[in-house]
């Protein structure tokens, strides 16, 4: 059986005083969850912060983002085994912010997933596509050729140690969400991609849906055969919103 999970992408907020107020109460909300791991995936600045609250509770965390390199003159970058310093479990890599907003290329995020997984960490590998991908019907190009990358770069039974997530951009930050049967049907794409190259990989690999997941239609998402969790942005900020959609899965 594939295992299960909610990751929440607090983005760029949060400050010492919000973030420990959130974490705690996130504690006690989330202790009867047993069928699924949930994890926080927080700003650098807060991993040693959020190591020390939440160790032992449970609750997994990890960063939004690393560098491709493993040390040297990149002012400003944070490489992977930086965050492994702080007991990360997860690392993001391809969200469509970093993809639109900072230029990350597909072989790029390939290089990051690669760089992730080298120090021991589970990368979470975003895919998806625009809204104007979708609507001049390349959609599975686009995703394809954002799996294929990290395949040619680190090979397919690499995807046995990672998460995918299918993040719908016209979804993200605006209100909509593609529905259950719309992401369902991206999600069993992806998974059939997988599958071409390694079947077993393909049938473990959790998917998660990550287009403006609430308490309200987790459960929803959630029901779909090839959906395995969500990767959470603006209600992750939100403690009781946050434990519900983990709750739902």
């Amino acid at each position: 059986m594939r295992s299960k999970l909610v990751a929440g992408n607090w983005k760029m907020n949060g400050n010492l005083a919000s973030n420990q107020a959130l974490l705690k109460s996130l504690i006690p909300l989330l202790a009867s969850v047993t069928r699924a791991r949930c994890a926080v995936c927080v700003p650098y600045p807060y991993l040693a912060q959020t190591e020390q609250i939440l160790r032992g509770q449970g609750i997994s965390w990890g960063a939004q983002d690393v560098c491709e390199y493993e040390h040297g003159a990149y002012t400003g970058s944070v490489s992977a085994g930086m965050v492994a310093d702080f007991g990360c479990r997860f690392a993001i890599v391809g969200h469509s912010e970093r993809r639109a907003l900072f230029g990350d290329t597909d072989a790029v995020v390939a290089k990051k997933f690669a760089a992730v997984l080298k120090v021991g960490l589970t990368p979470i590998l975003c895919v998806g596509e625009t809204l104007a991908e979708r609507e001049s019907g390349v959609m599975e190009q686009v995703i394809a050729r954002q799996v294929d990358a990290v395949i040619a770069q680190s090979g397919a039974a690499a995807l046995g140690q990672a998460v995918l997530a299918y993040e719908p951009v016209w979804a993200i930050g605006t209100g909509k969400t593609a529905t259950p049967e719309q992401a369902q049907a991206v999600h069993a794409f992806i998974r059939g991609r997988v599958a071409e190259q390694d079947i077993r990989v393909a049938d473990g690999l959790p998917i998660l849906y990550g287009g403006s997941v609430k308490a309200s239609n987790a459960a929803q998402l959630f029901a779909m055969a090839d959906i395995d969790g969500g990767l959470i942005g603006g209600a992750s900020l939100v403690a009781e919103e946050f434990a519900a959609i983990c709750k739902a899965l």
